[in-house]
């Protein structure tokens, strides 16, 4: 089974071990064609408290954390300079 990643900036830092991530997902309209833009925020586990908002990071999915924590930091690609 393949492991689910997904790649998106951090929009807040403010929970202890914890961040929110909004990830963009872009697709063309199923009848007119035009890209839609859609955003989903996910709460990721974040063990050492290293990233900062504005960061662009990639994330990977786990076993249930907490009642809404589905997804771990897997690296941070880019930080905000």
């Amino acid at each position: 089974m393949a492991v689910k990643e997904r790649v998106g900036i951090v929009v807040s830092t403010k929970m202890q071990k914890t961040a929110v991530v909004s990830v963009e997902n872009r697709s063309a309209h199923g009848k007119y064609g035009k890209v839609v833009v859609r955003t989903k925020k996910y709460k990721v586990h974040d063990e050492e408290n290293q990233c900062k908002d504005g960061d662009r990071v990639r994330i990977t999915e786990t076993r249930p954390l907490s009642r809404t924590k589905r997804w771990t930091l897997a690296e941070i690609l880019s930080t905000k300079a």
